[in-house]
């Protein structure tokens, strides 16, 4: 394991706090918190998992997914260990739920991800896979560095860390897509272990520091379904985020502790989406569905078809330096 001094943490008297997200783990002497990364040694906190990667890959941005943001690029994508929630529903859990020794980890130095990203062509990295917030020295390193060579820097997160660490991180963030599990606290407190403001409040500093933002809300049968809460969402996604934030109803299959549930029906994620509409927000995808309209980038003055996607792919149509060619008008996509 790739031990180092954490940040973001107090001394307890015997223990020690973390305050790098919003359960402030209070950690006795040899324990561990919820994340399973950071450990008390002797009243010191330590990160397990510097510069540990489980899973190293080459994908399409729009996996991530992040739809305005240099639309068919290829970000180099990079995850660890462990998360600071506990999904039920986690399609990543064989890592987020591991722990350090679990794993035979490749070992990085913070130069190595830019490396990497450059030696494969890719136009920037992701820290993704599993939550990268509980690799923040790490992430913070690395970043420092890709960003003086030239790339692009992503995070993909559940968006359960405190303000101060987010905006340590967030200096060096180009994007960001937070996944909102439910606009229900307990939703959140049963089903992830977590609370639901703390995610919103993520949202809103990301929003202020200037980071383009996006966000996914995987719908559940019978959880997190309810058409008052995705109206709710969709009205403070509005009001306090903005109506052209793009927003990615997506699509739940079987996994982990809910094999047990079934799909989440096509009719349930198109009465999200015409809600989200009619609500006022313009950028509404459907994802993990069948290729089609639900998934393309339309001017919302126009209606011309600007960015046309099949599954992880995507072709420019009527879109120029960040504006509709049939119209004019600006859109909130960047882009070369």
């Amino acid at each position: 394991m790739m031990k180092r001094k954490a940040s973001f943490w107090e001394r307890r008297d015997d223990k020690v706090q973390c305050l790098l997200c919003p359960h402030n783990c209070i950690i006795a002497d040899g324990k561990r918190g919820i994340c399973r990364v950071r450990e008390n040694e002797s009243k010191k906190l330590y990160t397990l998992i510097y510069g540990s990667a489980s899973s190293i890959a080459a994908d399409p941005i729009e996996k991530k997914p992040l739809y305005h943001f240099y639309p068919g690029s290829c970000a180099l994508s990079f995850g660890t260990v462990g998360c600071n929630l506990s999904c039920r529903h986690c399609q990543n859990y064989s890592i987020s739920m591991a722990r350090p020794e679990d794993f035979s980890l490749h070992e990085l130095s913070p130069e190595e991800p830019a490396d990497l990203a450059k030696d494969r062509g890719c136009r920037g990295i992701a820290w993704t896979y599993n939550e990268p917030t509980i690799w923040h020295e790490f992430t913070v390193d690395a970043s420092k560095i890709a960003k003086k060579r030239g790339l692009y820097v992503v995070y993909v997160s559940n968006g359960y860390i405190n303000e101060d660490p987010f905006r340590e991180i967030g200096e060096y963030l180009d994007a960001i897509n937070i996944d909102i599990k439910s606009f229900n606290d307990r939703f959140y407190r049963e089903i992830t272990g977590g609370h639901l403001q703390p995610v919103l409040d993520t949202c809103k500093l990301a929003k202020e520091m200037g980071i383009h933002l996006e966000i996914t809300y995987l719908i559940i049968p019978d959880l997190n379904d309810s058409m008052d809460d995705i109206e709710k969402f969709c009205t403070w996604v509005y009001e306090e985020i903005g109506y052209d934030v793009p927003i990615h109803f997506t699509r739940f299959y079987p996994h982990y502790k809910m094999k047990d549930r079934t799909p989440t029906p096509l009719e349930t994620l198109k009465k999200a989406y015409d809600l989200a509409r009619k609500k006022g927000l313009q950028y509404v995808y459907l994802g993990n569905v069948s290729p089609g309209d639900y998934d393309n980038t339309y001017c919302p003055k126009c209606g011309a078809l600007l960015i046309e996607r099949y599954g992880f792919s995507s072709e420019i149509k009527n879109l120029k330096e960040g504006k509709c060619t049939v119209c004019g008008a600006k859109m909130p996509v960047i882009m070369d």
